[in-house]
């Protein structure tokens, strides 16, 4: 059970870490924006967080229960700043946008090939992270739940 105060922590590390990464992105969407055509921009930030997303989960998973730091570190890392940074919403307009704009066969494909790549980068950041670090820890028996 999370405390009151823990748990307001850690409402504060998903704030933060999501004020971070919107930031990130806003930037990032400003300097490669284009009014026509594939979403770029918001393509290739949704790719890069979601390979880097299966990345820190697999690495935190594999160092113990998530717990301390290494909870603190999933929902200021992962839920925060990748939360924010990564754009479901945008991704969503853009499809609109695509339609109004007649691009019918970009608007089929960009949300197709971002989801299926999404999920393929981020099965290949948890690969990456398996084969840099240990095996995934077990639970020793003071750390499992009661049955």
């Amino acid at each position: 059970m999370v405390s009151r105060r823990e748990h307001l922590r850690l409402v504060g590390l998903v704030f933060v870490g999501g004020a971070l990464g919107t930031a990130l992105r806003a930037g990032l969407e400003g300097a490669f924006a284009q009014p026509t055509g594939w979403p770029w921009a918001t393509f290739g930030i949704n790719l890069v967080g979601s390979f880097v997303l299966g990345l820190l989960l697999e690495r935190l998973v594999r160092g113990g229960p998530d717990e301390g730091w290494r909870r603190s570190v999933r929902l200021g890392c992962g839920t925060g700043v990748l939360g924010g940074f990564t754009t479901y919403s945008t991704f969503v307009l853009e499809v609109e946008r695509l339609v109004s704009d007649g691009e019918t066969t970009i608007a089929v494909a960009y949300p197709l090939v971002s989801v299926v790549l999404g999920l393929v980068l981020a099965v290949a950041g948890m690969v990456v992270a398996a084969r840099f670090t240990g095996p995934r820890r077990r639970p020793t028996t003071h750390e499992r739940p009661a049955a």
